[in-house]
């Protein structure tokens, strides 16, 4: 399509194409955008518009690209919105681990509090454990079992 043909669109259609873009977008800038992003892809591309549907491809296109927009802020928003969402989970996450690790120093033995951070912390097996305390395995799991069972009734005393 020739530069000419481009610039009778434009002044044929633009004010029509606006017009629709403010309808569906309700921002006279995002709307300006739209329409001219619409008459650049004409200039690059190598689109033939015959003269009968011009107005429908140039009306079309609009609608498009302002539906296009609006999925986009929608995507965004919700991406910023997970991501809020996010962020306080894992601040509540990181207060409710700190309150598990001041319960755990405060209540339970030091042997437990040994065993409880190879198991949790480190990533110990039962059977590093033992060896590491020179404990049994079974030793090893009535300590954890202790103090699970601490743990859960102190923050979860009704079972919930």
């Amino acid at each position: 399509m020739e530069r000419h043909d481009i610039q009778r669109l434009f002044m044929q259609h633009y004010a029509k194409m606006l017009r629709v873009a403010r309808t569906i977008l309700y921002d006279e800038q995002e709307s300006k955008d739209v329409v001219s992003d619409i008459f650049e892809g004409l200039l690059r591309g190598r689109t033939a518009l015959l003269p009968e549907s011009e107005e429908r491809y140039l009306l079309t296109s609009v609608r498009n690209q302002c539906l296009k927009r609006l999925r986009h802020q929608e995507t965004r928003l919700r991406m910023v919105t997970a991501t809020a969402e996010q962020a306080a989970d894992a601040e509540n996450e990181d207060e409710r681990m700190a309150d598990i690790v001041e319960f755990v120093i405060g209540r339970l033995t030091e042997q437990e509090q040994r065993i409880f951070r190879l198991r949790f912390t480190e990533g110990y097996s039962y059977e590093e454990i033992a060896s590491t305390e020179s404990i049994s395995r079974v030793a090893v799991w009535k300590h954890l079992s202790h103090a699970l069972k601490e743990i859960k009734n102190h923050f979860n005393p009704k079972g919930l």
